[in-house]
């Protein structure tokens, strides 16, 4: 490996530094307090099912470019009639779809962004939309220098078009960006453009395969802070 010279550190957010499947959960249960948890959990699947494919028809051409919202109130009306609840109720199935921008902080994501920032440019990097995400942000209480959305290409990661904003944002070569995500297919793309990659382990994410060869692996962002301090002088460009 290469020694790491990064300008600016690049975050991927839902899984990452939020924890999306409990947003949902907690917005399924106050939707029906009475499901028990394998209702929820069965519920929660036909939500991220529905994101998943969704997104993929999107980059593969199969339908037209839509934000996060969309999907987000499609899911929530296919999490809702499933549950016997969204039938007639408008107002039920919209604050549903909100709870996927009520997401909880992991432990260390507050303090460990502020750590990082004492020494390195950041920028969120999401699929999120425009609105989703500083709705995200603040809930979360997240810290950023420039949040950018997906929304800004019309796509979702991991086209390389997302990852292109930040390169464009921050005005710096690839190599010198490094991308942090729980997800191993976020940072295989970020690689497709030259892009350094840190995994960060969370429950939710995508580990690494065998095959994977990634720049740094961090237990939680304390522990990136450490390695990105013992890699050499930051080059953080903050006034």
């Amino acid at each position: 490996m290469s020694q790491l010279e990064i300008d600016a550190v690049v975050f991927d957010v839902l899984g990452t530094l939020v924890d999306e499947p409990a947003g949902i959960r907690n917005g399924i249960r106050e939707l029906d307090p009475s499901l028990d948890n394998l209702s929820v959990e069965r519920l929660l699947s036909l939500w991220q099912q529905h994101i998943e494919r969704e997104q993929r028809r999107i980059l593969d051409g199969g339908r037209p470019y839509v934000t996060s919202d969309a999907l987000d109130q499609e899911a929530a009306r296919l999490v809702a009639d499933a549950a016997g609840v969204g039938v007639g109720d408008p107002a039920a199935v919209a604050a549903l779809a909100r709870s996927g921008r009520r997401l909880p902080p992991w432990p260390d994501t507050v303090t460990g962004l502020a750590r990082l920032a004492e020494r390195h440019p950041l920028i969120g990097l999401s699929n999120a939309s425009r609105t989703a995400l500083l709705e995200v942000n603040a809930h979360a209480g997240l810290r950023w220098h420039q949040a950018l959305s997906a929304e800004d290409a019309r796509t979702y990661k991991p086209d390389p078009a997302v990852y292109q904003l930040a390169v464009r944002v921050s005005g710096r070569p690839p190599e010198r960006l490094l991308m942090v995500a729980t997800h191993a297919w976020d940072l295989r793309a970020a690689q497709t453009l030259g892009l350094r990659t840190a995994y960060v382990t969370r429950p939710v994410g995508d580990p690494p395969t065998t095959t994977d060869r990634f720049d740094l692996y961090a237990d939680d962002l304390d522990d990136l802070a450490d390695q990105l301090d013992k890699a050499g002088p930051a080059r953080p460009g903050l006034p």
